[in-house]
This record gives C-alpha cells, structure tokens and sequence, in this order.
C-alpha cells in the first residue's frame, strides 16, 4: 500500500482531531494493524526470555541436567534472533505508517488551499499555513508511530500479567492494576499539555506571519526609518512565544519524568514482593529469576503506553488545527447569469471607473492600494457591485470569470522549476483560483512531476505563443543571459532573478494566457526607464484589440493608454488622455511629473539606439 503523487488522499474527516487521527489510521489499517501484529509479537517475544530463563534454572541448572540447560539456552538465543528481525520490521513498517500520514496530510492540505484558490488570503494568515505545514503535519505523523507500539504494550502488558499469575496471583495483580495508576496520575498532565501546546501553535503562525511581513517589507521599514520600532515589537512577541514554549516544556518535563519515575517505583515494588516470596518459600529460585526478568520486560510496555499519551496528546491539537483549515469555505459560486457574449465595458460604481472593451485604460493615484482594490473589484476577488454589460459581475459563474477576466498582481506567485514552467504554464491563475485546470506547457523539456499529456515539448504554434509573450514583456535578455535559456532551472519565487527579472517573467507568463481581459497592478515599477518603455510599445501591440487595465504613474505607460482614469481618495476625478490631462489637472501633472525626467531619458536612450542600429 502505498501513496504517490497523484493518488487520491481520500475525503478527510473533519468532525475532529481525533476523529482525523483515525481517519489516517482508517486509510492504511492494514498497515497500522500490521505494526499492531508486530509490536505485540516483539514485546511478547520480550517476556518470554524471563520465561526460558527461568526453565533453564529449574530444569537444567539446578538438577544439573547440562542437556536440558543447553536446550533451553538454545531456545532463548533463538528467541533472541526472531525478535531482533521483529524489531526491524516493526521499525520500518511504523516509518511507513508515519511517511504515509505525512504525505497525505500535506495532499489534503494542499488540495485545500487550492480549492480555496484567492480566497485563502482572506481567510487565514500565511503564518498558519506555514505552522501547519512545518510543524503540525510533522506532529501528526509522528503521532502514528505510537499507535502500533501503544497497542503491543497492551498485549505485551496483559501477556506478562498472565505470566506473573502462573508466579503468584499477588504479584500479578500488582501489575495488572500498576499501569491504570499511572493512567491516573499523568491524565491530568495530558490535559494540561493540550491546553498549552493548543495556545503555543497559535502564536507561533501569528509570528511566523510576521515574519513573513518583514521580510517583504524590510526595504520600506528602512527607507521610513522604522525598521528599530518593528524590531522591538517583534523581539517582545518573540519573547512572550519563548515564554510560552517553556511552559510547553515544563508540562512536558513533568510527563517524562514522570513516565521514567513512577514505573521505576513501580517496578521496583514488583521486584520486592517478589524477593520476599522467594525468602518465604512460596516460589522457587528461576521462578524469582523469571520475576525479574518480567520486571525488565515490563519496562518497554510500560514506556510505550506513556509515550503514546504523550505523542497522541500533541497529534490531536495538530489534527485540530488542520481541521479548522479543512473547515474553511472558498468563495460561494452561486452565479445565475452567464457572462455577455462578446465584450463588453466592466463598470465599478464604488470608484466610477468604467472600463470600455478593447481599449487600454490606465489607473493613475497616488495610494497604490486603492487601485488595487479596484482591479480587485473588476476580477471579482471582493465583493462589489461590479457590472460587466449589463450584467452584474457577482451573478456570473466564477469559472466564466476566470477564464475571461485575469488579474496580474505585481506579487503573483512564481513557482520553482525551469523557465519554460514558470512562463509557459497554460491556463495558470496569475492569483490563485481553484477552480482553473493546471496544466503546464514545455519547451523540449519532460517532468518527473507532471502530468503525462504535459511531457511533451511545444509545437510550432505554442513556440510560437511563448516566444511573442517573451518579446512582448521585453525578456529576450533574460532567456539569453541563463545557462540553458528555457530549460534552465529558477528558484521558487525566481529568487536567483533580479526584482526587475521578475516581474518581467510575471508580465510574460500574464500575455501568454491571452486573456480577453487583463487587468496588472504597476507591471513595471522595477524597470529601468528604457526597458520600461519598450515594454510600453510592445505591450500596447500585443493587448491590441483586447480589454487590458493597467494600475500605473508611469508617464511611459500612461502615454500610451487609450483611456486614463485619475483617482483622489479611491474615486474618479478627471478622465482622458495622458496628455490631456497634463494640461488640464494640476493634481495629475504632479503625481506623473516625478517620472517625467526618466521618460526623457528612455527616449533619449532609444533615439541613441536607433542611430546605432545601421551600423550594427
């Protein structure tokens, strides 16, 4: 039985965290029973050298019978091998147990996220993603691992006790009623230890979120001189997370010593009793040997049974927590109406902006996030009062939306693999949406992890496609400056590339999906002013005749749209061309006239190259 990466991990169930628990255990019971067979065999096999031994000194040792002694002795090494194979194929068999859960636990997750596609932000922090992913599936799977052991300790616990009643029946009470002592007194401490890993887990995502933010935003907190302020917020946060992990210590110190002492003492009050019945003559001398022996046997189940509180007690508030995400809703798709049939203009009454079909309109303020919000709007990933034709946006099937309409966040995630699967993947949400097939597209190139109909190199036409978008977001040089060109292979989130790499990589990946409408949030703030405006030139080529909005204060980009829409305080202000309303808005021409001396530049640049160029 086995897992790999394309089986279905199953329909988890979310009733709770142990009823998640014994749904991992449900989904390779016989596996985990397979473990339980072998963990109880092994701690059995355990006690039973006590038992020889005690045979060889009644019947060999003692009468002198060497024969006898050596048959016996002979039996225990046997005993002694088998049990050694046992133990590692009971270690293997857990291991499995807890790849497995791992495994299906991160597929479940995952599939999760993606099923809530653009809604996940809105949901639940990164930083609980993250905690859930490093941490909590690790806890669960190594839960498992005490589930076989913890049912052999069982077996092995009551096999002893029937052992010690062939011994004496005082003695094999004690034992049978030891262990339910134990259960009494650490119960509490598992409560205890739920409660505190419970708080611990959740402020550790909310830090681990604000990890996340600084380290996006380091560069502003310098320039704004707050990066000490942050600094200190973050070192107190810390600080109490630290505090918190020393009480999760302190309760899981108690369980450990605990779980070592008190079976010592108990085990140690078995021992006495049993050497005052060998001095009152009421058991023989291999007997008191096989009572010691029992003794130590009991040592391993006694350890296993606690262990398996302990890991089972931190499994349940891990599987808690991937329940509450498994609990989470992607965005209601109740639409009504179908999408208009051919283009039509997209109108948002929050801000006044209307977007007419076919023609290039820019977004031009002076808060970034306000624009944002409106592209937001239009691409329908917040609620609003959006109309597309006639039609209101939020009665329109999301699957029609997302096929039509493509938003370009200037942060669109970029995936680790070569660059031919970070441009060239068809049909990819630019933002997540679950409802969009994944498929990717290759350039001589098969993967390992793709699907079988995507392990096909490009034809002509594809090529084709690839090559306008890479020319389009001005890119040529990055595919001529790699190794391997498009088969070289980029970090997650490009991260071997330069800011200005990226986001031309994004801008190329965004045309090649053509969408009818393209809506992108500042496509080349990281430029330099004469990339930027070759990718202004291109860009208008390649959108023409399609719906495209861009959010900029670029005079480069501006001057090339059909329609510019300047916004105050989220709303509409003035509307026309870029340089009709230089000369009419004073607002306008000094929110743009920052970048006017770059654009300057860039044409100087690009008359200096077209001089060049003959004589190339």
């Amino acid at each position: 039985m086995r897992i790999d990466a394309y089986e279905d991990p199953g329909a988890p169930d979310r009733r709770g965290g142990w009823r998640y628990l014994a749904w991992l255990v449900g989904r390779q019971w016989p596996r985990c029973l397979g473990a339980a067979v072998l963990s109880s065999v092994w701690m059995v096999l355990l006690a039973a050298t006590p038992y020889l031994m005690a045979r060889a000194v009644d019947h060999g040792l003692e009468p002198g019978d060497l024969g006898a002694l050596a048959g016996w002795t002979g039996a225990m090494v046997a005993v002694g091998g088998v049990n050694a194979c046992l133990g590692m194929m009971r270690h293997r068999t857990m291991t499995k147990v807890r790849m497995d859960a791992n495994f299906r636990t991160v597929k479940v997750v995952v599939g999760h996220a993606t099923r809530l596609g653009a809604a996940l932000r809105g949901q639940v922090g990164a930083g609980e993603v993250v905690t859930i992913g490093v941490g909590d599936v690790q806890t669960i799977s190594t839960s498992l691992t005490a589930v076989g052991p913890g049912i052999g300790a069982v077996v092995a616990y009551a096999a002893v006790g029937g052992l010690m009643l062939s011994v004496s029946t005082r003695l094999a009470l004690v034992v049978l009623l030891g262990v339910p002592v134990l259960g009494v007194l650490l119960g509490p401490l598992m409560g205890r230890l739920q409660g505190r890993e419970t708080e611990y887990r959740e402020r550790q995502s909310v830090l681990t979120a604000r990890i996340g933010d600084l380290a996006g935003g380091l560069r502003v907190l310098n320039g704004l001189g707050g990066k000490g302020l942050v600094a200190d917020a973050f070192r107190r946060d810390s600080g109490r997370l630290r505090e918190q992990g020393y009480r999760v210590g302190a309760v899981t110190s108690w369980i450990q010593a605990l779980g070592v002492g008190l079976p010592v003492l108990f085990l140690a009050l078995v021992t006495w009793m049993g050497a005052r019945l060998a001095v009152q003559g009421h058991i023989s001398v291999g007997e008191l040997v096989s009572v010691y022996g029992y003794v130590v046997a009991l040592g391993w189940p006694v350890a296993f049974l606690i262990e398996m509180g302990h890991q089972l007690s931190r499994g349940v508030v891990a599987a808690r927590r991937v329940v509450a995400f498994l609990h989470l809703e992607p965005e209601p798709d109740d639409g009504t109406r179908n999408a208009p049939a051919e283009p039509a203009a997209l109108y948002d009454p929050a801000s006044g902006v209307r977007v007419l079909p076919g023609h290039l309109t820019a977004l031009v303020t002076s808060r970034p996030s306000d624009a944002t919000e409106i592209l937001d709007r239009l691409g329908r990933y917040t609620a609003s009062d959006v109309t597309w034709g006639d039609v209101p946006l939020a009665d329109v099937p999301l699957p029609q939306i997302r096929s039509r309409i493509l938003v370009a966040d200037a942060e669109a995630d970029l995936f680790a693999g070569t660059l031919s699967d970070v441009i060239g993947a068809q049909e990819m949400p630019v933002r997540g949406a679950g409802s969009v097939d994944l498929r990717l597209r290759r350039v001589g190139a098969t993967s390992h992890d793709a699907p079988a109909d995507a392990q096909r190199p490009l034809g002509a036409d594809e090529l084709a496609d690839l090559t306008q978008a890479i020319h389009s977001a001005a890119a040529e040089d990055i595919v001529r400056g790699l190794p391997d060109g498009l088969k070289t292979p980029v970090a997650a989130q490009a991260r071997d590339l330069s800011g200005g790499q990226r986001q031309r990589i994004r801008l190329a990946r965004a045309l090649l999906t053509a969408p009818e409408i393209l809506l992108a949030a500042e496509p080349t703030s990281a430029l330099d002013a004469h990339t930027e405006a070759t990718v202004a030139d291109r860009l208008k080529g390649a959108r023409e005749g399609r719906t495209t909005v861009l959010a900029a204060t670029s005079p480069l980009l501006l001057d090339r749209a059909d329609v510019v829409h300047h916004l105050v305080d989220g709303k509409v202000a003035a509307t026309g061309t870029h340089r009709e309303l230089l000369d009419t808005e004073p607002g306008y021409r000094a929110l743009v006239a920052r970048d006017a001396e770059d654009a300057e530049d860039a044409a100087e640049a690009d008359e200096a190259a077209s001089e060049e160029e003959p004589a190339r």
